[in-house]
């Protein structure tokens, strides 16, 4: 068995999911996207999946306006977690944005899946009646109120580059 193989199982090629989600945070409180996943109602940062060809600041842009009808504007990292889920086994390598909110768009129509967007603090999120989606919700918040960021320079998307 090869070391990899030791990590992943034999046979099994590891390949984590990448994603994005963006924390905004507006007059003390997050943008959160209440949605269905797997039949289970859960509430998430704003946060998808990165397509082909697109850079990380174009997804998380794309997937809060999808997902909660905000325009925002990514203006730091918080941090890249690496994340398995006890449910399904799925490995995430989730690029976590602070972002501003620029507008809420009227009439957007929110992707499928997602039945709304809420606006809560801390002690809303704690209490509320539908369970974040995964650890990393709380985890983005703690680790933006502490003040953990790095500047967007620290991202090379070399297919750009001329």
């Amino acid at each position: 068995m090869t070391s990899s193989e030791s990590h992943v199982g034999a046979g099994r090629e590891f390949r984590p999911d990448v994603t994005v989600a963006a924390v905004v945070e507006r007059e003390g409180r997050f943008l959160l996207v209440e949605e269905v996943v797997h039949g289970r109602r859960v509430l998430n940062q704003p946060a998808g999946h990165l397509d082909a060809g697109e850079s990380l600041l174009d997804a998380v842009v794309r997937e809060t306006r999808e997902e909660t009808g905000w325009l925002v504007r990514p203006t730091a990292l918080v941090a890249v977690y690496q994340w398995t889920s006890p449910r399904d086994g799925q490995s995430i390598l989730r690029f976590t944005f602070v972002a501003e909110a620029l507008a809420e768009l009227p009439g957007a129509v929110l992707d499928v899946g997602v039945e709304r967007a809420w606006w809560l603090d801390e002690h809303e999120l704690a209490a509320h009646p539908v369970p974040a989606r995964s650890p990393l919700v709380a985890r983005s918040i703690a680790d933006y109120r502490r003040g953990l960021r790095a500047d967007l320079a620290v991202l090379a998307d070399l297919a750009r580059a001329g």
